[in-house]
């Protein structure tokens, strides 16, 4: 969903630099919400699940997609196994091809440590894609995902708490080694509650409802959002809060995205791979220094197991160091809560 999210930016960069050039998205129908606000993209919704599913669905999915009218390019910013096969379907039709080059050999040389330096953002390599193509792109600029009106009204009748800080927090990830361990994160909001009247929102998948909803139990003043608001609805509410702590995770990218400060915590993944929060700060994003721990980061995704043994990159990080940085940070401060 990230991944997703990430191309908001570069699509509508697009759009406004090059009007007559017509864009035909495809993506999951679950991912609309991410694109309402980019005036002429036009949406394609693939039905995986039924009438797109499998090689003979994808063989169909390449004939309705023809069917849409003349396709003059395809853009590949994805590069997985269906868009692999996809893709082959139109070139050997006679549709040229543009494939992201997600930078494998470099980010292996970051994680065994050869080379420990600043890779291109995700949100750059997608750009990169378009100009292969033959459209330089830049990244369009200011808030990437507007909501409709209607999201955004429930949202603020939501975050309407009497002064209260609004704070979201997604205190898991897909994989083990971008979690903080839980109970550093309850510490922490008790400590903010302790200083600043607070109310917490609770973001993360569908798969994590129950931690979540046991979660919940642990913090007073929290709403746990799983299966309670729309994914457009989550975005508005995101729109509206002060801040949202967060791991390196979807609802990392989706906050950024709606202009929302996200101090982001990074363990076995980090920033350097390309995938920090998009525009934030780099002082947004707290680790323990790669100077300090050299083993950091040891994987890009996530995926995998600690080779020392200790998760040291995440149990080093004391609930202390992180609300100290939230202090430096200046964002219990009314008037610095947006960036």
């Amino acid at each position: 969903m990230g991944d997703v999210a990430l191309t908001t930016p570069v699509l509508a960069g697009m759009r406004k630099q090059y009007p007559d050039i017509e864009l035909v998205l495809l993506t999951k129908p679950a991912f609309k919400p991410f694109f309402f606000s980019i005036e002429g993209l036009r949406l394609f919704l693939p039905d995986l699940e039924n009438r797109h599913k499998g090689f003979l669905g994808l063989v169909r999915l390449f004939r309705d997609i023809r069917m849409q009218g003349k396709i003059d390019y395809i853009i590949d910013l994805h590069d997985v196994l269906r868009s692999k096969i996809l893709r082959l379907l139109f070139r050997l039709s006679g549709v040229p091809v543009a494939v992201i080059d997600k930078g494998r050999t470099e980010k292996k040389s970051v994680i065994t440590g050869k080379n420990k330096i600043r890779l291109k953002h995700s949100v750059e390599r997608y750009c990169d894609v378009f100009t292969k193509a033959g459209f330089p792109v830049k990244p369009s600029e200011g808030t990437w995902i507007i909501l409709s009106s209607e999201a955004l009204t429930k949202a603020g009748l939501m975050a309407d708490t009497n002064g209260e800080l609004n704070i979201g927090v997604a205190p898991y990830a897909k994989h083990k080694l971008k979690m903080w361990p839980e109970e550093n994160m309850v510490r922490l909001l008790k400590m903010i509650s302790e200083k600043h009247k607070s109310r917490f929102w609770l973001f993360g998948g569908n798969e994590e409802s129950e931690r979540l909803a046991a979660f919940q139990k642990k913090i007073a003043g929290s709403f746990n959002t799983v299966g309670k608001l729309s994914l457009d609805e989550e975005l508005a509410l995101m729109s509206k809060l002060d801040f949202m702590i967060a791991m390196d995770s979807s609802n990392m990218h989706m906050a950024a995205l709606v202009g929302t400060k996200v101090i982001s915590i990074w363990g076995g993944t980090d920033p350097l791979c390309g995938f920090g929060a998009w525009m934030q700060p780099e002082n947004f994003s707290v680790s323990i220094p790669i100077d300090k721990l050299s083993c950091r980061p040891c994987t890009t995704y996530g995926k995998g197991e600690c080779a020392r043994g200790d998760f040291a990159c995440m149990n080093w990080l004391t609930t202390e160091m992180v609300f100290k940085r939230l202090g430096e940070l200046k964002v219990f401060k009314f008037e610095n809560l947006k960036i």
